[in-house]
């Protein structure tokens, strides 16, 4: 399974379920224990516990410790394997997770366990990584994200396009099985805060597609293409900084997540 720093945590999440719309099939108001799965730092976990009722029982569970260390109150964090939760069967009245299915090498088999572990609902929030989009007000930016996209999703060894996934839920036994879209919508625009600015000067240095070699090379590119490519990913990240200098870059990226929930017969 890949791992990810607190700090990628925060900043993919930031801003997400502002609109909530797309949870409404987790009748949150009705749970009494929830078991947020690979709960990461725990924004989801924050989520699910503001909108349970002040009774309910919300578990952060992660194999990384460091990441639970992060988890908010009042979630309880508790670390465990999602193939194994150190749970009884039918412990929790609804079993969630959000990212981590495209992280696995068997996602159904987490399906199954954390049918065991509910007595309700099973819920599943995955993006489909390979319909990002991308709009920039510097032109290059669009073109080079969606080349180093499709190397990087290319060369990932689990499926990080999953997104909805009632197949996978119904082959796990579940039934009234039902999908939602929900688009997490990250804007960069003025005034910048620093986590925009980090993330401008990494575009310039080219510090990402450094760390991401590997996958890239292993999607398809060769080392003449990486090198030529974070050649021109670097000239674009100058051009996003001077854009920055004047207050004039603006940046959307639309991640398009599926909420896929299902009932245990």
């Amino acid at each position: 399974m890949r791992r990810f720093s607190a700090d990628y945590l925060t900043a993919t999440r930031e801003g997400m379920w502002e609109v909530r719309d797309a949870l409404a099939p987790l009748s949150l108001s009705d749970r009494a224990v929830i078991l947020d799965v690979g709960c990461g730092t725990g924004e989801l976990s924050a989520v699910l516990a503001a909108d349970a009722p002040d009774a309910a029982r919300v578990v952060g569970l992660d194999r990384d410790a460091d990441l639970l260390g992060a988890v908010p109150e009042p979630v309880h964090p508790v670390r465990a394997d999602a193939l194994s939760l150190p749970v009884r069967d039918g412990a929790a009245d609804l079993v969630v997770c959000q990212a981590l299915l495209i992280n696995l090498p068997d996602p159904v088999a987490a399906v199954r366990e954390f049918r065991r572990a509910s007595s309700d609902l099973v819920a599943a929030v995955e993006p489909d990584n390979g319909a990002v989009t991308v709009e920039s007000t510097v032109p290059a930016e669009e073109r080079l994200a969606a080349r180093a996209r499709e190397r990087y999703v290319a060369g990932v060894p689990t499926d990080v396009t999953l997104g909805a996934v009632p197949g996978l839920f119904r082959e796990a036994g579940l039934v009234d099985v039902e999908t939602r879209r929900y688009d997490h919508a990250r804007v960069v625009e003025p005034p910048y805060d620093e986590r925009s600015l980090e993330g401008a000067r990494r575009k310039a240095t080219g510090s990402r597609l450094g760390s991401q070699r590997e996958t890239l090379l292993a999607g398809g590119l060769t080392d003449d293409e990486y090198d030529a490519l974070r050649a021109d990913w670097r000239a674009m990240g100058r051009r996003v900084v001077e854009q920055m200098g004047r207050g004039e870059y603006r940046r959307r990226e639309v991640v398009p997540f599926h909420v896929t929930v299902g009932r245990v017969p």
